[in-house]
């Protein structure tokens, strides 16, 4: 069975949990309370990736962080390195990926706050940014884990964006979806079990942490 595989998984999961989290919480709180000439154009551009097929994300990701394309061609020029094919490459793709899914649930959260709570924040004079961190965060903390969550059993996941962007690079951007694919290309049907088994009774786990949280809530809501 391929552990490094499943490791790079879990550290690509992990990656991308945390930055998506530190960057979206603010990102779902603009648009949740703010408006701005195209704001819906550019949540549906958030949101894009839930209906793009993982293969055209993956391409379009694939051109824009090639040797020729803007992000790629910047990166080699700082780096000296190609993002292509290479782990720095794939979190990048795993961030656009799981984007929607680390802010529709902080979003979902945010919109449950108490109005009156953001007016005294204001009335008070908070800033904005400061209603943000004293008012807003401490009273969604259960969607932030959610939100935390989701990202990691969905970034854990991935197949087609990291395959486009990444390839399949042993110890390098072979993740355990790839690795699985793999193994059931060369009949290696029991270690596709395997690890096929571990990630099964991960996301469970997950999925049930998910219902525990969402059931406090949904507890706190009504008492």
């Amino acid at each position: 069975m391929d552990w490094t595989a499943l490791f790079i998984s879990g550290k690509l999961a992990l990656i991308t949990t945390l930055i998506l989290v530190t960057v979206s919480a603010p990102l779902a709180y603009i648009l949740s309370f703010s408006r701005f000439t195209g704001k819906s154009l550019f949540e549906a551009l958030v949101n894009l990736p839930l209906v793009l097929p993982p293969t055209v994300l993956g391409f379009y990701l694939l051109v824009v962080m090639g040797p020729k394309g803007y992000v790629g061609s910047l990166w080699e020029w700082v780096t000296h390195e190609r993002l292509v094919f290479s782990f720095e490459g794939i979190v990048i793709a795993s961030l656009v990926y799981s984007l929607p899914f680390a802010i529709l649930p902080m979003k979902a959260t945010f919109s449950k706050i108490d109005k009156r709570l953001l007016e005294s924040a204001y009335v008070l004079g908070l800033s904005s940014s400061s209603t943000f961190f004293r008012v807003v965060l401490p009273n969604s903390i259960g969607g932030i884990i959610i939100s935390a969550i989701l990202v990691f059993v969905h970034t854990l996941g991935e197949f087609g964006v990291v395959l486009m962007v990444g390839g399949s690079i042993p110890g390098e951007t072979k993740v355990a979806s790839i690795a699985i694919y793999e193994a059931v290309e060369a009949l290696r049907y029991s270690d596709a079990g395997m690890m096929s088994l571990i990630i099964l009774i991960l996301c469970y786990i997950v999925l049930i942490s998910v219902n525990l949280l969402t059931g406090k809530q949904s507890d706190g809501a009504y008492s």
